[in-house]
């Protein structure tokens, strides 16, 4: 029973002595942080939650000492992991309060109005916490605004765009209408320049004489005159010819 009961003592010195030694830690990173050593701080901490991983408070200013450092989303992850600890109402309602800072610096204006809302319930009197949520609202709505004029913008664009195209496409329909209607009218004037041609090649063929047509009547008298001319002719030729003997008989010397 003695050895128990020293045993037991020692293991409550060496608590004890565990105990005070991350409490010193987190004072040490305390003073480092009251003189703006935030680095220094941060290792101090770091040390404390080593020493005793569920010592809140260490874990609770490591997070403010990477705020302050501006490593917001380190800062966002401790105040997230001591938002699921088993903790006091004064405490989680600053962890929510932290939390909600670390997410507009990120800008996520809605999730923080979330974060200060549930700081609110475990401490509905914390000014601060009042005056973030107002901001944070009034930036969440500036934000909703903003996404939907950049989203009417995009619209637009994407409406002006298709009637660029739709324009574009019917100014091309146009354009080959035109190709179409310039080739049809150059067929067309092609053929009229054939007809035209023609027609000249046929009133030129009208102008030229064409041989007289005689009837088989008229074909017969023109070859009995024919056959008469040529009957009077021979008929002169031998009167002529005759004539020219009696001349050289009375040539003759008798």
């Amino acid at each position: 029973m003695k050895r128990l009961f020293i045993i037991s003592t020692l293991l409550l010195a060496a608590l004890t002595f565990h105990a005070q030694s991350e409490k010193r830690m987190v004072r040490s990173g305390n003073g480092h942080y009251e003189d703006g050593d935030f680095s220094d701080a941060e290792v101090q901490y770091r040390k404390a939650i080593t020493e005793n991983p569920n010592y809140y408070k260490g874990k609770f200013n490591l997070g403010d000492a990477m705020y302050v450092q501006e490593n917001y989303e380190e800062s966002g992850k401790i105040f997230s992991e001591l938002a699921e600890a088993n903790l006091s109402p004064e405490m989680k309602a600053k962890v929510y309060y932290n939390q909600g800072n670390n997410l507009m610096k990120a800008q996520k204006w809605g999730e923080a109005v979330d974060a200060f809302k549930k700081s609110l319930r475990e401490n509905p009197s914390d000014f601060d916490a009042k005056y973030n949520l107002e901001y944070a609202r009034k930036k969440m709505k500036e934000q909703q605004q903003q996404q939907q004029q950049q989203q009417q913008n995009q619209n637009q664009d994407q409406n002006k765009d298709k009637q660029d195209q739709q324009d574009k496409e019917d100014q091309q329909d146009q354009q080959d209408q035109k190709d179409q209607q310039d080739q049809q009218d150059q067929q067309d004037q092609q053929q009229n320049d054939q007809k035209d041609q023609q027609k000249d090649q046929n009133d030129q063929q009208k102008q030229q004489p064409q041989p007289q047509q005689i009837s088989k009547q008229d074909a017969q008298r023109m070859l009995e005159a024919l056959k008469n001319d040529e009957k009077k002719t021979l008929q002169e030729l031998q009167k002529e010819k005759a004539k020219a003997v009696k001349a050289k008989k009375t040539d003759i010397d008798w």
